[in-house]
């Protein structure tokens, strides 16, 4: 398969819920709140360290979409419309919002988890000498 090398994004992130692979950049996110089969999901512009799987038409809606995979774990965490009848849609990426976390920008070369407190990584780096 070959060597796969990893985007590391700067600045606040959405990353692989399972792996912790950086995925996008809220500067990229275009829309929350879409719902989709499973459950919620959000649109991004641009999306890195994924690879894209087969197509899929859904006759009813009458658009085509292909699943896509974290590049590290193989979780599938979404799709990409590859066409649609809003044109203004095609090439975006949908994440779901189950299989992506927030992350905030890196403070002292640590990354904080958007859900978890400061207090715990202020308390860390007090006990460093």
């Amino acid at each position: 398969m070959g060597r796969v090398f990893v985007v590391e994004l700067e600045g606040k992130s959405y990353k692989c819920r399972f792996c912790k692979t950086h995925l996008a950049l809220v500067q990229d996110l275009v829309s929350r709140g879409i719902h989709c089969r499973r459950e919620e999901a959000y649109v991004f512009k641009g999306v890195v360290n994924v690879f894209v799987g087969s197509a899929k038409d859904n006759t009813n809606l009458s658009r085509t979409v292909t699943e896509i995979f974290c590049c590290c774990c193989g979780q599938m965490v979404g799709w990409k419309f590859e066409a649609a009848p809003r044109k203004h849609r095609e090439g975006l990426f949908l994440l779901e919002w189950g299989r992506i976390i927030e992350f905030e920008e890196s403070v002292n070369n640590h990354e904080v988890d958007a859900e978890s407190s400061l207090d715990s990584l202020e308390m860390s780096e007090a006990e460093d000498p």
